[in-house]
C-alpha cells in the first residue's frame, strides 16, 4: 500500500501545492483543515480517492491525533498573519506546532516538516516571530529530526502580498509602501513545495532549511517590478516606520473594539515591526542549494498571474498589439 503523508493546512497557499507534489509522487494524501467542505478541489490531485480533506483544529490535542494516526509522514503548513479570535499566535504557531510534533511523535511518525520563517526567534519584539520561533523550539524538542523549512517572503499565483500590491495600484496615482528599503528575498511557492516533499520523503537531512529566491531586493524594487506588468504607473511612497505604527494601532484598535467583526488584514503594529528587518537567508545557513533545488526567479513567474490586475486584464496585451496594426 502507498504511504500515507498528513499536510497540515494543506487547502493553503502552500500546503497545496505539497500535497499536489506528494500525491504525483504516488502518496495517499490527508489535506487536514478547519474547512474540509471547502478544500474538496484537492481532490483533483490524484486519483479517486488519494487525496482526501479532513477536519483538523490544530489547537486540539484529539483532533490532531486523530489526522496523524497511521501517516508515515506529516508536514505542518499552518500559520497566520494576524491575530483573530481563537487564532492567536501562541496557541497555534507556538503551541500547535510543538502540539504537532510531540502527537506526531508519539505515533510513531517517520519524518516530519515543519515550515517556519525566515527571521523566526524566540526573543523577538513581534510576535509573530517570537512565536515562530517558540514553534521551531517545540518542534525540536518533542522530534528532534525534523525539517524545518524558513522561507522569505512567498510568491505564487494565491499569493497575498504579490497580488495584494498588484491590487492597490488601481486605487490612484500613489502607491504606499513601508519599509521601502527593507530587503526582501521572494521564494516561488513551488520550490517551498519541493523542499517539504524532499523532507517528507527523507531526501533531505534533518535540519533548519532557509529558503530564498536567487536575488535579494528592497521593498521599492520589487513594487517597481510589479507596476510594469500590470501596466500602470504609479509614485512609490515610503510611510515612516513611526507613522505606520500608529496607523497599525488605529487598525488594531478597531479590531478589538468591533470584537472582531473588522479583521485587520490592512496593517499591524506587528507587521510593522517586521518590516524594520531584512528577510534575506543567514549567512552560511543551509538552503535550496543543500536540497539539490535551483529557485526560480520572481520576474520569471508573476507575469502568469499578475496580468489579471491589469486595467483590461486578459485583453490588455490584444489591445496592445491592436495598437500596432497598421490599416
Amino acid at each position: 500500500m502507498a504511504k500515507l503523508v498528513t499536510i497540515i493546512g494543506g487547502s493553503g497557499f502552500v500546503g497545496r501545492y505539497i500535497a499536489r507534489r506528494m500525491a504525483k509522487a504516488g502518496w495517499r494524501v490527508r489535506v487536514a483543515g478547519r474547512r474540509p467542505n471547502e478544500a474538496i478541489f484537492v481532490r483533483t490531485y490524484g486519483v479517486v480517492g488519494q487525496v482526501e480533506p479532513v477536519f483538523c483544529n490544530i489547537r486540539d490535542d484529539q483532533s490532531v491525533r486523530a489526522v496523524i494516526i497511521g501517516a508515515d509522514a506529516v508536514v505542518n503548513c499552518v500559520g497566520i498573519l494576524n491575530n483573530s479570535g481563537k487564532n492567536r499566535f501562541s496557541a497555534v504557531q507556538a503551541e500547535g506546532a510543538g502540539r504537532v510534533a510531540r502527537i506526531a511523535a508519539e505515533e510513531g511518525v517517520t519524518r516530519l516538516v515543519h515550515i517556519s520563517s525566515i527571521g523566526a526567534d524566540p526573543q523577538s519584539d513581534s510576535e509573530y516571530q517570537r512565536t515562530k520561533g517558540e514553534g521551531e523550539a517545540a518542534v525540536r524538542a518533542a522530534f528532534p529530526n525534523a525539517v524545518i523549512l524558513r522561507p522569505s517572503v512567498i510568491f505564487g499565483q494565491e499569493d497575498r502580498f504579490f497580488n495584494r500590491f498588484a491590487g492597490m495600484s488601481r486605487m490612484g496615482p500613489v502607491l504606499p509602501v513601508v519599509g521601502a528599503d527593507t530587503r526582501l528575498q521572494p521564494v516561488y511557492v513551488d520550490d517551498v513545495a519541493i523542499a517539504a516533499v524532499k523532507g517528507a520523503t527523507g531526501e533531505a537531512a534533518p535540519g533548519i532549511y532557509e529558503l530564498g529566491g536567487p536575488g535579494v531586493y528592497t521593498f521599492r524594487q520589487i513594487v517597481g517590478a510589479i507596476l510594469p506588468l500590470v501596466r500602470r504607473r504609479r509614485l512609490i511612497v515610503n510611510i515612516p516606520f513611526s507613522v505606520a505604527n500608529i496607523i497599525g494601532g488605529v487598525f488594531d484598535l478597531l479590531q478589538i473594539v468591533s470584537f472582531g467583526l473588522f479583521n485587520n488584514t490592512i496593517l499591524t503594529r506587528d507587521q510593522v515591526r517586521n518590516l524594520r528587518r531584512d528577510n534575506v537567508v543567514s549567512p552560511n545557513a543551509l538552503g535550496f542549494a543543500d536540497l539539490g533545488i535551483h529557485p526560480s526567479p520572481f520576474d520569471a513567474i508573476l507575469p502568469e498571474y499578475l496580468w489579471r490586475h491589469r486595467p483590461t486584464g486578459q485583453y490588455d496585451a490584444i489591445k496592445e498589439s491592436a495598437k500596432n496594426l497598421r490599416s
